[in-house]
């Protein structure tokens, strides 16, 4: 029988299939389902910086006020009366989940500045929570700050919050990076435990009848998971922290290939979404007859055996692919 047990920020999961945030993730009844179905662990939904910040009526007030006064599209931002009510809300949402599960619950943080984080980051600790994932949603906007500036502001906020709990600590960014491996090393030398690959950057639509930015949100495909697979296949063996792939994990092939990459667990979200907890059940069995029929005993057999470290060709990971994925398109139409 193939051991689907995996270690993650420290933790050993029964699977490597993990809840992400969203609104699943905090609600009773879809918690304790998704733990029936074989969940390894659940992140909860994140509490944002802006409500640490402000009350939610003054937050919708200033949001309305300033729509139009800074990069990203306010309507971004979650209506606060569908989403949580705050951070006293969201420490009980974190008591809650522990009294109702045995799988680790990570709680999230979401912003781009120290601010409230560090003390928001004890209080969460203080609230039971197994570890607190950093998810830096930062567009580089500011036309005055210098690719080394953005990324410093990283390795600061994960320095200061490591300085104030000692919870396990994965930080969750995006692939818009001078470079991913060179952020990935200095990350975990300001005190990640682990590192989620790769933060999904919603962005902004235009109405061309209104001439208003609106939101619009699509779920993931499974198509992009090519970015993440990348990456997780390159930083493994080579970064010393847990690695968590998200994004486009919806089929057992997914999970299959971000453990063959060098990821300790896959992240899902989207998929869940669109069939419900008992969709985990799905890719953990699916996932158990493929390591039958492929022969492998344990999740930390074939962890990382298809990663740059021991691909047959590492370059195929970098460039050397390249002129072949280019030249094997053959279009049905005649030159």
């Amino acid at each position: 029988m193939p051991d689907l047990t995996t270690r993650y920020l420290g933790f050993e999961l029964r699977t490597p299939v993990v809840a992400s945030a969203s609104p699943m993730t905090s609600d009773p009844t879809s918690l304790g389902r998704l733990e029936e179905a074989g969940v390894g662990a659940v992140v909860l939904p994140s509490l944002f910086e802006e409500q640490l910040v402000h009350e939610a009526a003054d937050l919708d007030a200033m949001l309305d006020h300033n729509a139009e006064a800074f990069a990203e599209a306010t309507s971004f931002f979650p209506d606060l009366q569908d989403y949580n009510t705050g951070p006293d809300q969201y420490l009980e949402t974190i008591a809650e989940a522990k009294r109702q599960l045995r799988a680790p619950v990570i709680a999230s943080l979401n912003g781009t500045s120290t601010g409230g984080w560090v003390r928001y980051a004890r209080e969460i600790e203080d609230a039971g929570a197994d570890a607190l994932e950093l998810n830096i949603y930062l567009i580089a906007a500011d036309f005055s700050l210098t690719p080394a500036e953005v990324e410093g502001r990283y390795v600061d906020l994960v320095e200061s919050v490591r300085a104030a709990v000692d919870l396990p600590l994965a930080v969750k960014i995006g692939p818009q990076l001078t470079s991913v491996p060179v952020m990935a090393q200095q990350l975990v030398r300001a005190g990640a435990d682990g590192l989620v690959l790769f933060n999904r950057f919603y962005q902004p639509d235009i109405d061309p009848d209104t001439r208003e930015i609106t939101p619009n949100l699509v779920l993931s495909a499974s198509e992009e998971l090519r970015l993440p697979l990348r990456w997780i296949g390159i930083c493994y063996g080579r970064v010393d922290a847990s690695l968590a792939l998200t994004s486009g994990v919806h089929e057992v092939a997914d999970v299959a290939k971000g453990l063959l990459a060098g990821a300790d667990v896959t992240m899902t979200t989207s998929a869940l979404l669109r069939k419900g907890p008992s969709h985990v059940r799905h890719l953990t069995e699916g996932l158990h007859e493929w390591m039958v029929e492929q022969e492998y005993d344990s999740v930390e057999q074939l962890k990382g055996s298809v990663s740059q470290r021991h691909a047959p060709d590492p370059e195929a990971f970098a460039r050397a692919n390249y002129l072949q994925t280019l030249s094997s398109w053959s279009s049905p139409f005649p030159a």
